[in-house]
């Protein structure tokens, strides 16, 4: 039994399918934890389990880790709250549950940065690495996918990138970064919960095929889109002053600017690309399966 949390969000939305695909085979059956199952495609719900509630809830998770033999774990973002509560405060319910059901294997999905000097101080990160923590303290095997910023968190500037040819974020324009698309790191999880030989607790990082500067970004969506897009550096201050006044809790709005901070002093550069930690979508790609159709349309 395999139970995936977070089933309609952007990664588990990719994983699912390829569960679907393979764990019959593999004489697996899937759970999924969901708020509200109606957002479920028909398809996934004749094929799977459903529990109703939110998997930071201790009754709920406790009906779903019971006879299961694998979680991917996947917090979804509250910034109503901090960054502690958000990560390590959601997922305690969670660690419960999985010592007291001895489920034995867990996947997550978590950040890069571990044992770089600005983890300690790196918002978001620095609580999703202590939710990593929290994990492997249950005696669970668990592996954290590592991971740095989506390809996809452009879909939030396709509006701009349409109307003005602009795309914006805090760190400088010429840094380089790994990036990936989130199919990707679906890839990488369902093949750690469908083959559990692995023990211990550990990262995986999915570094995307190449690391990539803004102005990098900029010259591949000009090309794809075959219209001038341009990166624009925001300041940090204004970030911070923009996302309070849509309402969101100070302390998380603290959490992100402090990552953003800690990103531009390379807390995504730890980990060497290898062909054990790259994957394979290019930006390219995505750009012309995924950003091309939002901006476009």
């Amino acid at each position: 039994m395999i139970v995936i949390t977070g089933p309609t969000g952007n990664i588990s939305r990719h994983l699912l399918p390829l569960l679907l695909e393979s764990a019959p085979a593999a004489g697996e059956e899937l759970r999924v934890v969901v708020r509200d199952p109606a957002r479920l495609a028909d398809a996934v719900r004749e094929h799977v389990e459903v529990i109703t509630g939110s998997h930071g809830d201790a009754q709920v998770v406790d009906r779903a880790f019971e006879g299961a033999d694998a979680v991917f774990w996947l917090v979804p973002p509250d910034a109503s709250l901090t960054p502690e509560d958000a990560y390590c405060g959601f997922t305690r319910p969670a660690a419960k549950a999985l010592a007291s059901h001895g489920v034995g294997h867990v996947v997550g999905v978590s950040a890069l940065g571990r044992g770089t000097p600005v983890a300690d101080h790196a918002g978001l990160v620095t609580a999703s690495l202590a939710m990593d923590d929290l994990i492997a303290g249950t005696g669970v095997a668990y592996r954290a996918l590592a991971n740095p910023s989506f390809f996809e968190n452009l879909l939030e500037e396709a509006d701009s990138i349409r109307e003005k040819g602009v795309f914006a974020d805090t760190v400088d324009a010429d840094r380089k970064a790994p990036l990936v698309a989130v199919a990707d790191i679906a890839a990488v999880a369902a093949g750690l919960l469908l083959d559990r030989s692995w023990t211990g607790t550990d990262s995986v990082p999915v570094l995307g095929p190449q690391d990539l500067s803004p102005n990098d970004l900029a010259r591949i969506m000009t090309e794809q889109l075959g219209r001038p897009v341009r990166y624009e550096r925001q300041p940090l201050d204004d970030l911070h002053t923009t996302l309070v006044g849509y309402g969101l809790n100070e302390a998380f709005v603290r959490g992100i600017t402090d990552m953003k901070r800690a990103k531009d002093d390379g807390l995504d550069a730890g980990v060497a690309r290898t062909p054990d930690t790259a994957s394979p979508t290019t930006f390219e790609q995505w750009c012309a399966r995924t950003l091309k159709p939002a901006v476009l349309s």
